[in-house]
């Protein structure tokens, strides 16, 4: 990995995509529990690093609310509502993705061909740098999950898992937030 694409604290945020109640009941059955969970330690990793949280919901009106479980490791952070594809397709979003000052983005969330592919895509081309955290990430078909990772790395994001960018931020060994971040992968 060249070190423009090396993940830096100071820098770098999380953008949640759209975990939703209706989409994630349609999650397949093999991966959806597994991919929730790595979800929850990448959320609980970057608060542990300080890093900035964005989440967002597509129509929650239709979709309805974050999953419970996400919900409790935002401990009541805003979530966003859109209706565009993209974050950065609602200016809110958008708005608040540019105030966090960050230029390195942690991506993850549903579905990946789709919401998560679009953001990625117009985050690369406002010039920051992406990570899609593949582990953390879903699709209702595995071939459109499939589609959505390769096409996100063809658009210039680094594909990564939430161990890896974890440890990566983490630089080293010790300290609260490597005991939080341990904890929260087993």
């Amino acid at each position: 990995m060249s070190d423009a694409n090396r993940l830096d604290q100071s820098q770098t945020a999380l953008l949640v995509i759209d975990v939703q109640e209706r989409l994630f009941e349609v999650m397949p059955d093999d991966t959806r529990e597994r991919s929730l969970s790595r979800l929850v330690a990448l959320i609980a990793g970057a608060k542990a690093l300080h890093l900035p949280v964005i989440c967002t919901e597509q129509y929650p009106q239709g979709l309805g609310d974050t999953v419970p479980s996400v919900q409790a490791e935002l401990e009541g952070a805003p979530r966003w509502p859109k209706t565009s594809f993209s974050c950065l397709g609602d200016q809110s979003i958008a708005q608040a993705v540019q105030e966090t000052g960050r230029r390195q983005w942690l991506v993850a969330g549903m579905e990946t061909h789709i919401c998560v592919l679009q953001t990625v895509r117009d985050l690369r081309e406002a010039g920051h740098q992406v990570h899609v955290i593949a582990d953390a990430c879903m699709s209702r078909n595995p071939l459109d999950y499939d589609i959505g990772v390769q096409r996100a790395g063809e658009l210039g994001a680094t594909l990564s898992s939430t161990e890896t960018a974890l440890f990566e931020l983490l630089g080293s060994a010790g300290g609260d937030a490597f005991k939080t971040i341990s904890r929260k992968i087993r």
